[in-house]
Protein backbone atom coordinates (compact mmCIF):
# COMPACT_ATOMS: atom_id res chain seq x y z
CA UNK A 1 0.00 0.00 0.00
CA UNK A 2 2.65 2.51 0.99
CA UNK A 3 4.51 1.93 -3.00
CA UNK A 4 0.92 2.72 -4.38
CA UNK A 5 0.20 5.78 -2.07
CA UNK A 6 3.97 6.82 -2.78
CA UNK A 7 3.60 6.40 -6.89
CA UNK A 8 -0.08 8.36 -6.56
CA UNK A 9 2.01 11.92 -4.55
CA UNK A 10 4.73 11.94 -7.23
CA UNK A 11 2.59 11.72 -10.24
CA UNK A 12 0.46 14.11 -8.52
CA UNK A 13 3.26 16.33 -7.83
CA UNK A 14 4.62 15.58 -11.30
CA UNK A 15 1.29 16.53 -12.97
CA UNK A 16 0.74 19.75 -10.40
CA UNK A 17 4.44 21.03 -11.11
CA UNK A 18 3.81 20.28 -15.48
CA UNK A 19 0.75 22.44 -14.96
CA UNK A 20 2.37 25.58 -13.56
CA UNK A 21 4.97 25.26 -16.33
CA UNK A 22 2.42 25.11 -18.74
CA UNK A 23 0.83 28.51 -17.31
CA UNK A 24 4.12 29.64 -17.69
CA UNK A 25 4.57 28.62 -20.98
CA UNK A 26 1.48 30.06 -22.00
CA UNK A 27 2.17 33.48 -21.26
CA UNK A 28 5.42 33.09 -22.67
CA UNK A 29 3.61 32.07 -25.83
CA UNK A 30 1.07 34.59 -25.34
CA UNK A 31 3.42 37.55 -25.15
CA UNK A 32 4.88 36.53 -28.30
CA UNK A 33 1.40 36.85 -29.90
CA UNK A 34 0.38 32.91 -29.69
CA UNK A 35 -3.15 32.17 -29.71
CA UNK A 36 -4.77 28.81 -28.45
CA UNK A 37 -6.70 26.44 -30.70
CA UNK A 38 -9.11 24.09 -29.59
CA UNK A 39 -9.89 25.73 -25.79
CA UNK A 40 -13.16 24.15 -26.05
CA UNK A 41 -12.08 20.34 -25.61
CA UNK A 42 -9.33 21.44 -23.13
CA UNK A 43 -11.69 20.63 -20.42
CA UNK A 44 -12.93 16.95 -21.55
CA UNK A 45 -9.10 16.44 -21.83
CA UNK A 46 -8.49 17.43 -17.98
CA UNK A 47 -11.89 15.79 -17.06
CA UNK A 48 -10.43 12.49 -18.32
CA UNK A 49 -7.33 13.00 -16.62
CA UNK A 50 -9.23 13.64 -13.41
CA UNK A 51 -11.62 10.37 -13.85
CA UNK A 52 -8.42 8.02 -14.11
CA UNK A 53 -7.13 9.13 -11.50
CA UNK A 54 -10.18 8.84 -9.54
CA UNK A 55 -10.78 5.48 -11.20
CA UNK A 56 -7.55 3.89 -10.39
CA UNK A 57 -7.66 4.98 -6.76
CA UNK A 58 -11.19 3.53 -6.67
CA UNK A 59 -10.12 0.59 -7.93
CA UNK A 60 -7.05 -0.55 -6.18
CA UNK A 61 -8.90 0.49 -3.33
CA UNK A 62 -12.27 -1.45 -3.95
CA UNK A 63 -9.74 -4.71 -5.26
CA UNK A 64 -7.09 -5.05 -2.81
CA UNK A 65 -4.61 -4.63 -5.32
CA UNK A 66 -2.24 -2.02 -3.63
CA UNK A 67 -1.39 -4.85 -0.63
CA UNK A 68 -0.09 -7.77 -3.26
CA UNK A 69 1.66 -6.42 -6.55
CA UNK A 70 0.80 -8.78 -9.44
CA UNK A 71 4.15 -10.66 -10.98
CA UNK A 72 4.35 -8.18 -13.89
CA UNK A 73 3.93 -4.98 -12.00
CA UNK A 74 7.91 -4.46 -12.55
CA UNK A 75 7.47 -4.78 -16.20
CA UNK A 76 4.86 -1.75 -16.27
CA UNK A 77 6.18 0.30 -13.93
CA UNK A 78 9.88 0.22 -15.70
CA UNK A 79 7.59 1.04 -18.60
CA UNK A 80 5.54 3.78 -16.84
CA UNK A 81 9.13 5.23 -15.93
CA UNK A 82 10.83 5.15 -19.77
CA UNK A 83 7.62 7.23 -20.14
CA UNK A 84 8.61 9.76 -17.76
CA UNK A 85 12.15 9.89 -19.74
CA UNK A 86 10.43 10.70 -23.15
CA UNK A 87 8.20 13.17 -21.27
CA UNK A 88 10.74 15.25 -19.71
CA UNK A 89 13.26 15.09 -23.55
CA UNK A 90 9.40 16.12 -24.88
CA UNK A 91 9.58 19.22 -22.76
CA UNK A 92 13.24 20.17 -22.41
CA UNK A 93 12.86 19.79 -26.50
CA UNK A 94 9.83 22.34 -26.79
CA UNK A 95 10.97 24.79 -24.23
CA UNK A 96 8.88 27.56 -23.55
CA UNK A 97 6.81 26.08 -26.32
CA UNK A 98 5.73 23.00 -24.36
CA UNK A 99 2.19 23.01 -22.64
CA UNK A 100 -0.89 21.17 -22.15
CA UNK A 101 -2.92 23.25 -24.51
CA UNK A 102 -2.94 23.79 -28.36
CA UNK A 103 -0.89 27.12 -28.31
CA UNK A 104 0.09 28.57 -31.81
CA UNK A 105 2.45 31.68 -32.39
CA UNK A 106 1.74 32.83 -35.83
CA UNK A 107 4.07 32.26 -38.72
CA UNK A 108 6.50 30.35 -36.67
CA UNK A 109 7.10 26.85 -37.66
CA UNK A 110 6.67 23.64 -35.55
CA UNK A 111 9.80 22.79 -33.54
CA UNK A 112 11.87 19.59 -34.78
CA UNK A 113 13.99 18.86 -31.95
CA UNK A 114 14.40 15.79 -29.84
CA UNK A 115 11.67 13.29 -30.35
CA UNK A 116 9.57 15.81 -32.37
CA UNK A 117 12.37 14.95 -35.27
CA UNK A 118 11.07 11.72 -35.20
CA UNK A 119 7.36 11.76 -34.28
CA UNK A 120 4.87 14.68 -34.18
CA UNK A 121 3.32 13.87 -31.27
CA UNK A 122 5.40 12.40 -29.00
CA UNK A 123 4.03 13.29 -25.66
CA UNK A 124 0.51 11.76 -26.75
CA UNK A 125 2.50 8.44 -26.82
CA UNK A 126 3.73 9.21 -23.11
CA UNK A 127 0.34 9.42 -22.43
CA UNK A 128 -0.76 6.95 -23.77
CA UNK A 129 1.88 4.47 -22.30
CA UNK A 130 0.70 6.03 -18.92
CA UNK A 131 -2.90 5.49 -19.23
CA UNK A 132 -2.09 2.01 -19.70
CA UNK A 133 1.20 0.73 -17.73
CA UNK A 134 -0.01 2.47 -14.15
CA UNK A 135 -2.78 0.70 -13.75
CA UNK A 136 -1.70 -2.21 -14.74
CA UNK A 137 1.20 -1.96 -12.21
CA UNK A 138 -1.54 -2.28 -9.19
CA UNK A 139 -3.79 -4.73 -11.35
CA UNK A 140 -6.59 -1.42 -12.26
CA UNK A 141 -7.31 -3.40 -16.10
CA UNK A 142 -10.70 -1.71 -15.97
CA UNK A 143 -8.77 1.25 -15.50
CA UNK A 144 -6.85 0.57 -17.85
CA UNK A 145 -8.36 -0.15 -20.80
CA UNK A 146 -11.14 2.33 -20.37
CA UNK A 147 -8.75 4.69 -20.21
CA UNK A 148 -6.68 3.95 -23.00
CA UNK A 149 -9.56 3.45 -25.17
CA UNK A 150 -11.33 7.05 -23.77
CA UNK A 151 -8.08 8.61 -24.82
CA UNK A 152 -7.42 6.96 -28.05
CA UNK A 153 -10.85 8.19 -29.12
CA UNK A 154 -10.28 12.13 -27.38
CA UNK A 155 -6.96 12.40 -29.65
CA UNK A 156 -7.66 10.71 -32.92
CA UNK A 157 -11.39 12.55 -33.23
CA UNK A 158 -10.48 15.74 -31.50
CA UNK A 159 -7.29 16.52 -30.19
CA UNK A 160 -4.69 15.51 -33.06
CA UNK A 161 -6.69 16.88 -36.06
CA UNK A 162 -7.11 20.44 -34.27
CA UNK A 163 -3.34 20.36 -33.84
CA UNK A 164 -2.41 19.03 -37.13
CA UNK A 165 -4.60 21.61 -39.41
CA UNK A 166 -3.21 24.55 -36.72
CA UNK A 167 0.41 23.78 -36.53
CA UNK A 168 0.99 21.26 -39.26
CA UNK A 169 -1.21 22.32 -42.12
CA UNK A 170 1.05 21.93 -45.40
CA UNK A 171 3.92 20.12 -44.06
CA UNK A 172 4.93 16.92 -44.64
CA UNK A 173 5.51 14.63 -42.00
CA UNK A 174 8.73 13.77 -40.50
Amino acid sequence: MLFFVAVMAAVCLQRFCELMLAARNARYVRARGGVEVGASHYKYIVLLHLCFFVSLVTEVVATGSAFALPPWWAYCFGLFLAAQLLRYWCILSLGKRWNTRILVIPGEEPLRRGPYRLLRHPNYVVVAIELFTLPLTFSAVHTAIAFTLLNAWLLLRVRIPLEEKSVYEGEESP
